[in-house]
């Protein structure tokens, strides 16, 4: 498709990233600097490319079809000067496809909710270990001050939450979602409370149950293989976390998700719902083929909302918001220090992945998928596409009656200076 060439070429001119393309018939297009070369094997990738379908091409790399030289960081640069526009505002058909499958429950079922989990958190213990921190804590990390390291970014985000949960010794805790343990361990450790974490995927329940072992910790925390919604909710905990989880949900199924931690929030209590939002009112995910790249290969199932439907769901399900807080900056950072620490040990990584999967090319995908999945969700973060609030409620201790809440109080203080002192 020699006819592609003008219109390329004009296209890499107006990149704020000089770049360089390998044609199919083994000609170069570039300019003169160029930081990031794209080799492509066949003319339908070149095309996807002239139509500025982004994700499409990072379907290409991850099939082996088009091969990616240079740093990830360069390369996002280049990607987001070859989007049409915000990718938040654009619909491409995967909008009106996610519209369609929110409107039913069935795409959250129990069943698909433990394969999708599966697909992404059952990959391999060892190549999260590798660009994670020692904690494997799988969610925004919290930049108290700028110097801090990912490890201890991660241990204040695990503080910050804890705080703001206002933890104290005795207490009942429910971690919904729990991941590799850091949040469920860091509050039995540090604020002493009875805790109990969930989680759908078995290479976690796995690991946090060998730690509670390790740490003697037996008698006041435990993870269970389960999901939210076979919890018993007669069962009562003074305060409810869920940090990363919600995004999985599903939108049908937000309501009942509130409404469930609701009934399993003591009276007076507290929850923290931590986890990804759109940056748009009216778009859950992104355009230009971006979400089905990630639908694809990173989160089958994954559905985001804007901050105020979240709201509105939590409110409607009897939960009163006290404190909103948008770590957007903090995440872009995160996923940068994940991608840096994925990209300096990409050999590791290929070996533990082939060890795992027991076939080269799978190993070989999963790590071209998380390449892209890590540094694009970076660069969606920076340039706010998507976000990541911090939302604090309780369920406050009063009834309703006639219309009107009686009694509604809760253990939230008049001010916020116990997070920060």
């Amino acid at each position: 498709m020699p006819s592609l060439i003008p219109k390329i070429e004009s296209q890499l001119a107006a990149l704020p990233v000089p770049i360089a393309l390998q044609l199919p018939d083994g000609r170069t297009v570039s300019r003169p600097g160029s930081r990031v070369t794209l080799a492509f094997d066949d003319w339908t990738s070149l095309a996807k490319l002239a139509a500025r379908q982004v994700g499409a091409i990072g379907e290409a790399y991850v099939e082996g079809r088009v091969q990616i030289e240079g740093a990830m960081r360069d390369l996002t640069d280049a990607a987001a000067g070859l989007l049409p526009g915000n990718p938040a505002e654009t619909d491409t058909g995967w909008w009106s496809r996610m519209m369609r499958r929110a409107k039913s429950r069935g795409a959250h079922t129990l069943g698909k909710d433990a394969a999708q989990i599966a697909f992404h958190y059952d990959v391999s213990d060892d190549f999260y270990a590798l660009w994670l921190d020692p904690r494997r804590v799988y969610s925004c990390a919290y930049y108290r001050t700028a110097d801090l390291t990912l490890a201890q970014a991660q241990e204040a985000k695990l503080d910050h939450i804890c705080r703001k949960l206002m933890l104290q010794p005795g207490q009942r805790f429910l971690d919904i979602g729990s991941g590799w343990g850091g949040l469920l361990l860091w509050a039995a450790e540090h604020y002493g409370v009875d805790a109990t974490g969930i989680t759908l995927s078995k290479n976690q329940h796995a690991h946090v149950s060998r730690l509670i072992e390790a740490k003697g910790l037996g008698g006041r925390v435990r993870v269970e293989l389960r999901d939210y919604r076979s919890l018993d909710p007669s069962v009562r905990f003074d305060k409810v976390s869920s940090v990363g989880m919600f995004e999985h949900v599903g939108r049908a199924n937000m309501p009942a998700y509130f409404q469930q931690i609701h009934a399993l929030l003591a009276p007076g209590g507290l929850v923290m719902n931590h986890g990804i939002t759109s940056g748009r009112l009216d778009h859950q995910q992104l355009g230009a083929g971006m979400g089905d790249f990630i639908e694809k290969y990173i989160f089958p199932g994954g559905e985001l909302l804007h901050v105020t439907h979240v709201l509105r769901d939590m409110a409607e399900a009897g939960l009163e918001m006290v404190d909103t807080e948008n770590l957007r900056p903090h995440y872009a950072r995160t996923l940068w220090a994940w991608s840096d620490a994925l990209e300096a040990q990409l050999d590791d990584a290929r070996a533990v992945l082939r060890r795992t999967s027991g076939e080269d090319e799978r190993a070989e995908r999963i790590l071209r998928a998380y390449r892209l999945y890590l540094a694009g969700s970076a660069m969606s973060f920076e340039r706010g596409w998507i976000s990541l609030h911090q939302m604090l409620a309780t369920r406050p201790d009063g009834d309703v009656k006639g219309g009107r809440m009686r009694g509604a109080q809760s253990v939230y203080p008049f001010t916020r200076d116990f997070i920060y002192t």
